[in-house]
């Protein structure tokens, strides 16, 4: 993504942006800057257009989005624009459930931004004792469309899951790839990457594109038909997995070891731009690919869409919350949401943000079909209904052993008719 858009943010991001309420109408168009200027996230500002200085009162974030070059960037852009704030970096805590977790045991929150529709409505919905939320409507509360739980937390950042193959002689050989569903890959013919653990989030995330075609309500085994467990099964069984030397997916189609392989939107045009530094025979081409392309899956994709909210903190003043709103009001805002998916190769909620991004037009991998939000079960989403099936499904990969390293570590496949499924959603501790 990092190619000419310095030169669409650099003035844009100098414009003052009302902290609470105030304008937001459209910047006017950047004029031209040099290539190597670096975008600057605009200065907070009080309703009447007056800067206001909340850097007294220090915002504690919790988040799962916080590799140590965005908790860095974040911690040094907010404090120019006004803001003390304390974020952990992922050597502290990693992924949404320890994020999550910390947030509720540690009860010393002002902000929680990241993770997924799975999580945000489990908070939404009272799951964790310790976690409410401050109803508060940001000015740009329109500009991020459907991703919304109105008065409690809006979009920043959309991402989703991807199927992507090489259509070199190293995988397809000019074939097309269409499939029906996710699983439809364990009958390609082609050989796959699959993840070697159960938990994290783009793994969970691949499992819940897996297993969207055998939603089955009425199913024991955690809302899926059985069928859905055999395939993910093989799934397992008959993919490659690179152990601790692939962590995700790209680099082995990279490399050429598989023909198919999963990946997740934010960060994909960049890797695939610096993917000579890895291999010998690189993926080639970002917004007009020459030997990959995306499978063509008619149910769509996955899509996750991380959220910023204000948590209700016991104790802190009208003053300090009205810091905490700001700086949300200030951190979603179409500018800095530019600067942070420009700086970090992530498509915004903000459409604002998104024009300013991709002024020719949004990417393909952001135009997918989303059945994230598709109905499954009534008024259901097939998020929620993953929020609500997540930790069965979780405890049925692990006490069957799905995701072993390497081979010797495979276990048995189980017998699938025998199977005392209510035990088996259950945690084995």
């Amino acid at each position: 993504m990092k190619k000419a858009l310095a030169i669409l943010l650099a003035l844009v991001m100098t414009l003052a942006l009302a902290a609470c309420g105030g304008n937001n109408d459209k910047p006017a168009d950047p004029a031209p800057a040099a290539p190597s200027e670096p975008a600057k996230t605009p200065d907070p500002a009080t309703a009447d257009g007056g800067d206001k200085d909340y850097s007294g009162y220090t915002i504690r974030i919790y988040s799962n989005s916080n590799s140590t070059e965005r908790t860095t960037w974040l911690i040094n852009e907010a404090r120019d624009a006004g803001f003390t704030i304390s974020i952990d970096d992922n050597s502290v805590i990693s992924g949404d459930t320890a994020a999550i977790q910390a947030a509720n045991e540690n009860k010393d929150g002002d902000i929680l931004f990241g993770l997924n529709e799975t999580r945000w409505s489990q908070v939404v919905g009272g799951t964790y004792e310790n976690l409410k939320l401050v109803d508060w409507t940001p000015s740009w509360s329109a500009e991020v469309g459907e991703y919304v739980y109105p008065g409690q937390a809006y979009g920043l950042v959309i991402q989703n899951v991807l199927m992507l193959y090489r259509n070199d002689e190293l995988g397809t050989n000019g074939a097309e790839l269409h499939f029906d569903h996710w699983a439809d890959i364990v009958d390609c013919g082609y050989s796959w990457y699959r993840q070697n653990k159960v938990g994290g989030t783009t793994n969970a995330n691949i499992n819940s594109a897996m297993l969207y075609a055998f939603v089955d309500p009425a199913s024991p085994a955690g809302g899926i038909s059985v069928d859905g467990w055999k395939t993910l099964w093989k799934y397992c069984e008959e993919g490659k997995s690179g152990g601790d030397d692939y962590k995700y997916g790209f680099d082995p189609l990279n490399k050429g070891d598989v023909q198919v392989s999963t990946f997740y939107s934010s960060s994909l045009y960049g890797k695939i731009d610096a993917a000579g530094e890895s291999s010998d025979k690189p993926l080639k081409g970002t917004m007009e690919p020459e030997n990959w392309a995306l499978v063509d899956i008619a149910d769509g994709t996955y899509y996750i869409a991380e959220y910023i909210g204000v948590l209700d903190k016991a104790g802190r003043s009208d003053e300090e919350t009205e810091a905490v709103k700001a700086f949300a009001e200030w951190f979603g805002s179409a500018d800095v949401q530019a600067a942070w998916g420009e700086e970090f190769d992530s498509y915004p909620c903000n459409q604002e943000a998104a024009n300013i991004l991709y002024p020719d037009g949004v990417p393909e991998i952001y135009t997918l079909k989303n059945f994230a939000l598709t109905k499954v079960d009534g008024d259901t989403t097939y998020a929620e209904y993953v929020a609500s099936h997540s930790s069965e499904w979780t405890n049925i990969m692990t006490n069957l052993g799905f995701y072993w390293a390497d081979a010797s570590g495979a276990a048995s496949e189980p017998d699938w008719d025998s199977l005392d499924w209510t035990t088996l959603t259950q945690s084995a501790g």
